[in-house]
């Protein structure tokens, strides 16, 4: 999968809700974590979108425990023809279990998605900076999203995606939360390169996020 071009990405827990998503995204995340014997639903797509897995852990917000099943599942999962990237936590590649999944990704041509989380807040910009730069440097693309308390905090986040997007790396970035709901639609302008919307308002699955077709009109208006 290829990220020179922003991916507006439905998050789904069924492939099989693949089709509903064609109209408006680019690519479906899988949340493996979230789903009924991922692996096997993954040998038996064949729908149109590409596949982002994310097989989140129970401390970054997902449902799967930490134990070396979880990446080992992700691991093979980025072997399949169907998986364009898949999202490995930056704190489990720093501590050098993600390393096989990153590994395992990149000999078969998919890429690596870095991604932080923080549901509590925005950190300070030297530390957000910090985040950023980490996630982009283990990864293809860095991903951040943090929970926004302000427009402030959108403001931050915004001007550090441009900042890093203009130097030339991959990133995708988000606010959670009311107050940054905003930036899902506004940060592609900033040079993110990733956007995550379930198809089904009810399966929203970080807060604030929109509907799959709100959005894409969102960003349809705003390019």
């Amino acid at each position: 999968m290829e990220f020179e071009e922003f991916v507006l990405t439905a998050s789904l827990t069924d492939l099989d809700a693949e089709p509903r998503a064609r109209e408006h995204a680019d690519a479906v995340e899988f949340r493996m974590d979230l789903a009924d014997d991922p692996l096997a639903a993954l040998d038996d797509y064949d729908g149109d979108l590409p596949v982002l897995a994310t097989n989140r852990a129970e401390w970054e917000g997902g449902e799967a425990g930490e134990d070396p099943a979880r990446l080992d599942a992700l691991a093979e999962a980025a072997e399949l023809a169907c998986v364009g990237a898949v999202d490995v936590e930056l704190e489990s590649l720093l501590a050098g279990e993600g390393d096989r999944v990153a590994e395992r990704a990149r000999r078969a041509g998919t890429a690596v998605v870095a991604s932080v989380h923080d549901f509590e807040g925005t950190p300070a910009e030297p530390d957000l900076r910090g985040k950023l730069a980490s996630a982009t440097e283990h990864g293809d693309v860095g991903k951040v999203a943090v929970t926004a308390e302000s427009r402030g905090d959108v403001l931050d986040l915004l001007a550090l995606t441009h900042e890093f997007a203009s130097a030339g790396e991959g990133v995708a970035t988000m606010a959670m939360g009311e107050p940054g709901r905003h930036s899902r639609a506004v940060a592609p302008l900033y040079g993110s390169k990733i956007g995550y919307a379930p198809v089904d308002p009810a399966d929203a699955t970080a807060p604030g996020q929109y509907d799959l077709e709100t959005l894409a009109g969102l960003i349809r208006q705003l390019e």
